[in-house]
């Protein structure tokens, strides 16, 4: 399955835990199955949402391993590969596109929070190493630096570098991205449900959603509608669970997300330290936007 210039919604998959926190593979299996049958684009594993960032690398491997298999070329597989070690990035991102992944997901490198110039080289180097469509990831929030415009301009032309998943919430900075480096080879994902709209409409392909996870025809239904034409339906619906959307947000993510599967009797089990359950009263929140939206 080929990634090339994919539109629509891709889901960032949670990655489900038995109480004793190991990967519980068939509700794995359970939620895949779930999103190809409402219609998902494609599917991301190992993105924030899947709580990479506590799982052991065997883990890591294990769970790509195992949504290849499950989705069986289905939809195109993105695989978060990032890392803040430059080396490390290019060792994943080779196993997984070895293993079968059809993209792959970087992160700007966190903590590091490096210049422009070695910014780019983290990206660049990368890209070069392997044969399959890298998609960067722009999220400040977690990562304490933004990747500069002038290096998503450098790295937009290069051949493995096919998009940005732009998740600042800066509607300024993805606009300036639209302007200057969307075009046939390099596209931009909205990595904010709340704006997944206002990025289509500036020549966004799609999103790359948290709230697919719970509601994933609709998050599909949404961006087919806008890139089809009816926008004015697209519109409707975002703003109809506009407010669901937020509530996934009210404790950092995937604290809300999996709190919300677990209330639809997704089971998708707990989340690992140092995340741990959502507090008592922002679950009564969210419980009621998801009655609300008609998912209790």
């Amino acid at each position: 399955m080929k990634f090339d210039h994919l539109k629509g919604s891709v889901v960032a998959m949670v990655t489900p835990f038995h109480e004793d926190g190991s990967v519980n593979f068939d509700v794995l299996t359970q939620l895949l199955e779930r999103q190809i049958t409402a219609g998902t684009d494609a599917i991301l594993t190992l993105g924030t949402t899947g709580e990479y960032s506590t799982m052991t690398h065997e883990e890591d491997a294990a769970v790509v391993a195992h949504t290849i298999k499950v989705v069986n070329g289905r939809v195109p597989v993105m695989v978060g590969s990032g890392s803040n070690c430059t080396a490390t990035q290019i060792e994943k991102s080779i196993e997984y596109q070895n293993m079968g992944a059809d993209a792959l997901l970087l992160i700007a490198p966190y903590y590091n929070k490096a210049n422009a110039e070695g910014m780019y080289r983290h990206f660049a180097q990368t890209a070069d190493a392997v044969d399959i469509p890298c998609i960067l990831y722009n999220v400040p929030g977690r990562t304490g630096c933004s990747i500069p415009v002038s290096v998503v301009e450098r790295l937009c032309t290069h051949p493995n570098i096919a998009g940005i998943k732009e998740a600042s919430g800066d509607m300024s900075y993805a606009m300036k991205i639209a302007a200057r480096c969307v075009g046939p080879d390099f596209a931009l994902y909205s990595g904010n449900d709340d704006i997944t709209v206002p990025l289509l409409s500036i020549g966004g392909s799609g999103v790359i959603s948290v709230y697919a996870n719970v509601m994933p025809a609709m998050c599909h239904q949404i961006v087919a509608d806008y890139l089809g034409g009816s926008q004015a339906r697209a519109v409707a619906n975002h703003l109809k669970y506009l407010q669901l959307m937020n509530d996934l947000f009210l404790e950092v993510n995937p604290i809300p997300v999996k709190t919300a599967m677990n209330m639809m009797g997704l089971n998708v089990g707990p989340m690992r330290l140092p995340l741990c359950e959502m507090s008592e009263a922002n679950a009564a929140v969210l419980r009621a936007s998801l009655k609300e939206a008609d998912l209790l």
